[in-house]
């Protein structure tokens, strides 16, 4: 008996020395293969192969302080949730990620806690004021959603919250749980970049002014180098040429990633024109942003005006590249309202608030990552923009109105009388019309076949009839990136900010994403085309069947223990009674 139990002891003695070895096998191979298995349906927990590789290029630390650290409601908690699950699936790749929560209203003295937030802001987190319910009532919260990331001696801050206009609390969130990803990589590539590509703000056509694009240009200028360039018929502006060779060749290098044309007022030279089309033949990006119709809020101070075609002698390149600019305005009902006096009370004026249909608010027109998730665009005296057939370029739809909308032709009388009026609905039934495109491919030349012989087969110019393949966003509005001015101060506001209604719109979004589309391809804007699926409670039916669902959760967890009690006694009694 005792020989059998010795026999017994040492089977599991030796059966626990295998366990014992084999996990420290899984242990060690387990840290040289890394594996994980995502089985949520939207695969919320896979990294795309352009953050992947990025992270694997981190040859330097980068740090996240992260401000989501605190008592929060439970929609901030699930944030914070996803930011750090976000944060340890980036370690898993790079052992240079590093992190930490901080909590920015830790300190119990109020002064303290002022300096903090403070230090905040002029770092560049945004606050976000809460109305939270507490025992005693309801009382004010302040939250920081954002980080701030350091990589060597440099800091950039990150907003985690999106900011979009009538948008539920629950889709503002999952909103920011979507573009996680999309804003934490974003961040990296800005603080780890050793080099800026170059872009550049087209001017000598009437084109908008440094300080009305002064906020975009210093946007711009965390991820490129931004400068200012007047064409003036310099075949080298845009593109340099080398001398040629022994062999009669010349190499052509652009100068610039890409351009951005915003509001011209003027007529462009056939020769500035052919130095664009040549910069995009050599692979050039570019942003589009011009107006079809010439009007403005200015020209409105006699009550009237009257909206005609703006000359800038663009449309023909524009529609060999495969677009159309209507002559037309387009009115929508779901527009931005704007402040206008109406009586007087004692000595201060009476202001109040009209929905000017001449600004209306433009949402994502496709799926695009570009537009995904962007808060609504504010333009401002728009037009509708066409395709037409051009060979292998390939069209997408980005910003368009609403389902209530029309257009009214030039010569387009505006007047102020229409904010006094009642609209006729039946008249807005244009089914959303769309405002911006995105061209990808090989464009033709506008000038193949145009120019005279000897200065297409020239070696010095290098004339190319057909682009290598590149792409262009073409938009019929050159206000959206135009940043209003502080009344009565004068300062360039933010872009997107109305200073009247105190809201923000996603025109700095939509800019931004478009450069960096075009510039760096789709590979980081495309993260943001990850869909998360919000999962909320039905409300109404759990408070229809609150008691239910109670029990449910109470007390059947509770009877099953129970059950299970009982069964496991009366089949102990059963063995040990034979």
């Amino acid at each position: 008996m005792e020989s059998k139990k010795k026999t017994i002891k040492k089977a599991n003695l030796s059966g626990f020395a295998y366990i014992i070895v084999i996990m420290l096998i899984i242990n060690v191979i387990s840290a040289y293969i890394y594996a994980r298995i995502d089985l949520t349906t939207e695969k919320r927990y896979t990294l795309s192969e352009t953050t992947k590789d990025m992270l694997r290029s981190l040859d330097d630390h980068v740090y996240f302080k992260v401000y989501l650290e605190g008592d929060f409601p439970a929609g901030f908690k699930k944030l914070r949730r996803e930011t750090k699950e976000m944060l340890d699936e980036f370690r898993a790749y790079s052992k240079f990620i590093d992190y930490e929560f901080i909590n920015p209203s830790a300190s119990s003295d109020k002064k303290e806690r002022d300096e903090t937030y403070k230090i905040l802001i002029e770092r560049g987190l945004a606050p976000t004021d809460l109305q939270v319910r507490t025992k005693e009532g309801t009382q004010q919260q302040i939250i920081f959603p954002g980080a701030l990331v350091y990589y060597r001696d440099r800091e950039l801050p990150i907003d985690l919250l999106d900011n979009q206009l009538n948008a539920p609390p629950e889709t503002v969130l999952n909103s920011s749980a979507q573009n996680l990803e999309f804003k934490l990589v974003e961040s990296i590539k800005k603080a780890s970049r050793l080099k800026k590509p170059s872009i550049a703000f087209i001017e000598g056509h009437g084109e908008l002014d440094k300080n009305e694009e002064f906020d975009i240009s210093r946007e711009l200028g965390d991820n490129f180098k931004v400068e200012r360039i007047t064409l003036d018929g310099q075949l080298n502006a845009l593109c340099r040429r080398s001398e040629p060779d022994k062999d009669g060749k010349v190499i052509i290098t652009r100068n610039f990633e890409a351009i951005i044309i915003a509001r011209p007022l003027g007529e462009y030279s056939e020769k500035d024109k052919f130095i664009i089309d040549q910069y995009i033949m050599q692979g050039g990006k570019v942003l589009w942003l011009i107006d079809a119709v010439l009007t403005s809020m200015d020209s409105l101070q006699s009550e009237s005006t009257v909206g005609v075609d703006l000359k800038h002698n663009l449309d023909d390149q524009l529609f060999k590249y495969g677009l159309r600019l209507n002559r037309n305005l387009v009115l929508d009902l779901n527009s931005a309202a704007i402040p206008l006096r109406t009586g007087q009370v004692g000595n201060q004026p009476q202001i109040d608030f009209f929905r000017w249909h001449y600004f209306p608010l433009l949402n994502a027109a496709s799926t695009h990552p570009l537009v995904r998730n962007m808060n609504s665009v504010k333009a401002e005296f728009v037009s509708s923009v066409d395709t037409v057939r051009a060979e292998g370029i390939k069209k997408t739809p980005l910003l368009k109105t609403s389902n209530y909308s029309r257009t009214v032709t030039t010569p387009a009388l505006i007047t102020l009388a229409l904010l006094r009026e009642k609209p006729d609905e039946r008249l807005y039934n244009n089914p959303g019309l769309n405002v911006a495109w995105l061209l990808e491919g090989s464009f033709p030349s506008l000038f193949e076949n145009r120019i005279a012989p000897e200065i297409a087969d020239s070696k010095e110019i290098g004339f190319l009839g057909k682009s290598v393949p590149t792409s262009m966003i073409v938009v019929g509005d050159g206000d959206i990136i135009r940043n209003q001015f502080h009344i009565p101060n004068g300062y360039p506001l933010p872009l997107g900010f109305d200073q009247y209604t105190r809201q923000t719109y996603g025109n700095k979004d939509f800019i931004l994403n478009a450069l960096s589309y075009l510039v760096d391809g789709p590979g980081l804007v495309g993260i943001r085309s990850r869909e998360l699926k919000i999962r909320l409670l039905d409300m109404t039916r759990v408070n229809e069947s609150r008691l239910q669902w109670q029990l449910i959760n109470v007390a059947l967890p509770v009877l099953l223990v129970v059950i299970f009690g009982i069964v496991l006694s009366i089949a102990r009694k059963r063995r040990f009674a034979r």
